[in-house]
């Protein structure tokens, strides 16, 4: 039988009705400015801002607190070749085979192709793994809504760079299964994202796109 855990008081201040307005519409402004950014300074980044932003990751919910995630930092540079080489050899079967018609014509607008040198340029990649199962004792262990607890994760990942006044892009060049051994990471667990995170290059311009607006994403009862 599960041994019970203690349980201790929430550490919560209500806010003032002027405090919820004022907080949430002053992150609704920074998130507003959050991009997505493939061309990057290679200016170092301090090693506690990204510690600190796996941290905060690390802060998300999950399925019985199994916490089903594992991120890996690559600073590097053989690394991270390695990492791009790999990456760019997916990516051009996905362009050249795996990809639809259809998606293909979806993703012309943004002018991309199988090369990522930013995975070689930028100063730090974060790896985010997800673990599918795990291993107490040498006993085969289940962990719950593993999908869904890594993309809350890595959510908070992408907020909280953001937040610091980073930049970062998610890049999934599937199949990632090469991360495992480049990166020597154990059979369960998969990788679900890669984050090439840094400062964004001088004139680094992105796409001009338009988010949908909040009636097209929320329905109220």
């Amino acid at each position: 039988m599960t041994s019970k855990i203690p349980f201790s008081p929430l550490e919560y201040i209500k806010p003032t009705a002027d405090q919820l307005m004022e907080q949430s519409q002053s992150f609704l402004d920074l998130m507003k400015k959050r991009r997505t950014v493939r061309e990057f300074s290679d200016e170092p980044v301090p090693e506690e801002v990204i510690r600190n932003c796996i941290e905060a990751a690390g802060t998300a919910p999950s399925g019985a607190h199994m916490q089903p995630w594992h991120f890996v930092v690559v600073r590097d540079p053989e690394i991270k070749r390695q990492i791009r080489q790999a990456a760019e050899n997916e990516e051009r079967i996905n362009y050249e085979m795996r990809y639809s018609d259809e998606m293909k014509k979806d993703i012309e607008k943004l002018e991309t192709n199988f090369e990522k040198p930013f995975l070689e340029h930028v100063p730090v990649l974060i790896a985010v793994f997800k673990e599918s199962y795990r291993i107490e004792n040498h006993i085969r262990r289940k962990n719950y809504y593993v999908n869904e607890s890594v993309g809350i994760a890595t959510g908070l990942l992408i907020t909280a760079l953001h937040y610091s006044g980073l930049v970062t892009l998610p890049h999934t060049p599937s199949p990632m299964r090469f991360l495992n051994e480049i990166l020597k990471r154990p059979g369960n667990e998969s990788p679900t994202v890669l984050l090439p995170v840094g400062y964004p290059a001088e004139n680094t311009q992105v796409p001009d796109l338009q988010r949908k607006p909040l009636g097209q994403i929320m329905t109220v009862f």
